[in-house]
């Protein structure tokens, strides 16, 4: 799966600008967040004084057993649930108190992929990678189509368009998710297990593909994952258990 030359155009034109002083901001920085489920007796917290620094163009890797508060950690930072305490900054965007039409704004320059898919069924596979596209401004309606198929042809989907979701496999739909992420060209993709339903060749692919786009496009990516053979893809891996996060290694070579 590689970028053809008009879809790069398209992502290099719709690109971020660097700060006044040439210097990029922290995609994400995470200080002393903490995070609690239930109430009362059945009160159960979930995430312990986090700190965690995610710079634009890296790829950081975070593995850890199931149910050490992973998810909840990506969740929180696609302002998806309301932050209970401690700082995330995501975007330059402090998401602690921040309103819900705040937290709206700021998942539009978030590309989302997580293990469910969430695509929706009365919608063509292309229609649903389309919706990505769709967030981008000032795109016609032929060039948000257009670079809905470009994403789809570099997923390996092109002979799929016009197939529903129940037309495609778990792998195919899972790439179909991956597709509608990468359309919006986001500046920050959080991605929960995005090689879960694929087998070797097509994961690496699309592992492959991700790492790309944050070298070439400055995008940061935070993935989860449980697959040993993709974890080379990592600029730094984190590992997290029982809601804390140990140690970061930076990979050589």
């Amino acid at each position: 799966m590689t970028l053809s030359s008009s879809l790069h155009r398209s992502l290099t034109s719709h690109g971020g600008s660097d700060s006044p002083t040439g210097e990029l901001a922290p995609a994400i920085s995470i200080q002393g967040l903490s995070h609690w489920f239930g109430s009362g007796q059945m009160r159960r917290q979930v995430l312990h004084g986090l700190d965690l620094v995610v710079h634009p163009g890296e790829v950081l890797v975070l593995t850890g057993p199931s149910g050490c508060g992973k998810t909840t950690l990506l969740t929180l930072v696609g302002a998806l649930r309301k932050v209970m305490e401690g700082s995330v900054r995501v975007l330059g965007q402090e998401l602690f108190r921040s309103s819900r039409g705040e937290r709206q704004r700021i998942r539009q320059s978030i590309g989302m992929i997580f293990q469910g898919h969430n695509l929706l069924s009365f919608l063509t596979a292309e229609q649903n990678v389309q919706m990505g596209a769709d967030l981008l401004p000032g795109l016609s309606y032929r060039a948000r189509r257009d670079l809905a198929r470009e994403w789809l042809r570099a997923v390996g989907l092109s002979d799929h368009l016009s197939k529903l979701p129940h037309d495609l496999s778990g792998g195919q739909k899972q790439r179909v998710a991956i597709a509608r992420a990468l359309a919006a060209h986001p500046r920050l993709l959080l991605a929960d297990e995005p090689t879960a339903a694929l087998d070797s060749r097509t994961g690496r692919e699309v592992v492959d593909l991700l790492k790309r786009l944050a070298q070439d496009e400055g995008c940061a990516v935070l993935m989860v994952t449980h697959d040993p053979r993709i974890l080379d893809v990592a600029d730094r891996l984190v590992r997290m258990e029982d809601g804390r996060l140990w140690a970061s290694d930076a990979l050589v070579g």
